[in-house]
């Protein structure tokens, strides 16, 4: 930790600041200190699909230092954000001096690319209704009956590639179905074991 403390920036962000785009050149990746980042693509209409949103403790762009050192996506906080940031020539000199580091980092990497294989297996085999399932009962966990969705539901519409009318009518269908309620952005689970059934559930 002390190590990493040497070679990292504290920087503040504020919502809506772009901090890099696809294709920019990598000058190194972020920690979430505070705050939610949103790593999107954007169509060549201007069409946003966000990737994925990342949360306190949460890493980002750390694939990008290294390869052919270009940013694969566009990154944007969802509010006023605390970031850590690691200089990619510095982090570099740190990884070859400290062997574990590197062997966490590629842990953490190896984790990242499992997310992404199950992402595009979801988007290939599951339809909207299935895909919802898991995210909530993903962000439930195993306790919670309650949940509160830490983005916009058109943001949630995009991060399940999907968009707001769609997520809307399946909301709407879960909570006349009883198996979940809707208020505003706190969904209650009302049918845990329907809801775990249908997040199973493969295209027709």
């Amino acid at each position: 930790m002390s190590h990493l403390t040497e070679v990292c920036k504290h920087r503040e962000y504020a919502k809506g600041e772009v901090l890099f785009s696809e294709g920019e050149k990598a000058q190194g990746f972020f920690v979430v200190a505070s705050g939610k980042v949103k790593i999107y693509k954007l169509s060549p209409e201007g069409k946003e699909r966000i990737l994925h949103i990342v949360h306190p403790g949460g890493t980002f762009a750390e694939a990008a230092i290294f390869g052919d050192g270009l940013y694969p996506a566009y990154a944007e906080p969802l509010e006023k954000s605390q970031l850590l940031f690691f200089p990619k020539r510095e982090f570099l000199a740190l990884l070859r001096d400290h062997s574990q580091i590197a062997i966490n980092m590629i842990g953490g990497l190896s984790r990242f690319l499992r997310q992404f294989a199950t992402q595009i297996e979801e988007l290939t085999f599951k339809d909207v209704p299935a895909r919802l399932a898991r995210y909530l009962l993903d962000l439930a966990g195993d306790e919670a009956t309650r949940v509160e969705l830490p983005i916009s539901k058109s943001q949630l519409a995009s991060n399940l590639g999907t968009v707001s009318e769609t997520l809307s009518r399946t909301l709407r269908k879960l909570s006349d179905d009883d198996v979940v309620r809707v208020n505003g952005k706190t969904i209650e689970i009302l049918d845990y074991d329907r809801l775990e059934d249908l997040s199973l559930k493969c295209k027709e």
